[in-house]
């Protein structure tokens, strides 16, 4: 067995013995690779924002594409709408990746969250052997008692001109009492046959990787590499009434049918169909 990184030898590191640390140097080995994405992978014992770090990096200095920051905790983690995320130590993956799709138009680019929600979703399926389904534009859910809940997020931020930041956060080991609201999941409580981080996030950091690479060879087009497809059928928002919340405090309701070639959620509504691009979703009735 391959030893733990020195760094992560702390005092408080084997205080919940379900919750080891990561092994940096085993995760490393498995996935920083001459031929491959990922240039560079570390892992640090706490931080606010894996996210906050990476685009302040990038703007400091160059960045390889490919560099990977991950957090044992994440105190002030964000998602959209720049919403708290919080978990106990080691009880997630707080993850954090630099892409640079030079060659792939600026306008396909927001297909990139759509993109890491296919990703994380098909990694999580072979490793944890949970189905995670994917609400639009950025939750992973998990079915907990039989009721639908959000166990991760993604957050897409721009670095630089050349350069975005997607970061993911996902609950794995949460249990019960450790959740910040009820409506809260995990893969622990969702039933996974397996919550050791380790396999977890190779399986999900090398999902990542094909996606990403069959995005850039069809030069972002979302139906060229299947993406859209694929996003369309791990997609649990589609076929159901909804309520999409809109900047300037508008709302609309219907029924979502679509998402469109520019990763747009189309809602039918009793005026017509109409596309939108950004805003909180609400699933108003089972699938």
């Amino acid at each position: 067995m391959t030893p733990r990184d020195a760094a992560d030898d702390n005092s408080g590191r084997w205080s919940d013995l379900d919750r080891p640390p990561l092994n940096a140097t085993a995760l490393r080995r498995a996935l920083v690779r001459e031929d491959g994405l990922w240039s560079e992978l570390e892992v640090v014992q706490r931080t606010g924002s894996t996210n906050n770090d990476l685009v302040a990096r990038a703007a400091a200095g160059p960045v390889a594409e490919g560099t990977v920051l991950v957090a044992e905790e994440q105190t002030t983690g964000k998602g959209r709408l720049d919403r708290r995320w919080s978990a106990p130590p080691r009880s997630g993956l707080f993850v954090s990746v630099l892409l640079r799709p030079a060659e792939v138009p600026v306008h396909h680019w927001g297909w990139l969250p759509l993109l890491t929600g296919v990703a994380v979703a098909t990694g999580l399926a072979r490793a944890a052997g949970v189905d995670t389904a994917l609400k639009w534009p950025n939750d992973l859910l998990v079915t907990v008692d039989g009721e639908e809940r959000k166990a991760g997020g993604i957050l897409l931020e721009r670095a630089g001109e050349d350069g975005v930041v997607i970061g993911f956060g996902l609950n794995v080991s949460l249990r019960a009492e450790e959740l910040p609201v009820a409506r809260a999941g995990s893969l622990l409580l969702a039933g996974a046959v397996n919550t050791d981080r380790d396999p977890l996030l190779r399986a999900v950091l090398r999902s990542l990787e094909d996606w990403y690479g069959r995005w850039r060879a069809a030069l972002g087009d979302p139906a060229e590499c299947g993406l859209q497809e694929a996003y369309a059928a791990g997609c649990a928002t589609l076929g159901r009434t909804v309520r999409a919340e809109l900047p300037g405090d508008r709302a609309l309701t219907g029924e979502a049918v679509a998402v469109d070639g520019d990763g747009r959620l189309v809602i039918a509504t009793a005026k017509g169909v109409q596309p939108v691009g950004a805003g909180d979703i609400v699933h108003l009735r089972p699938a």
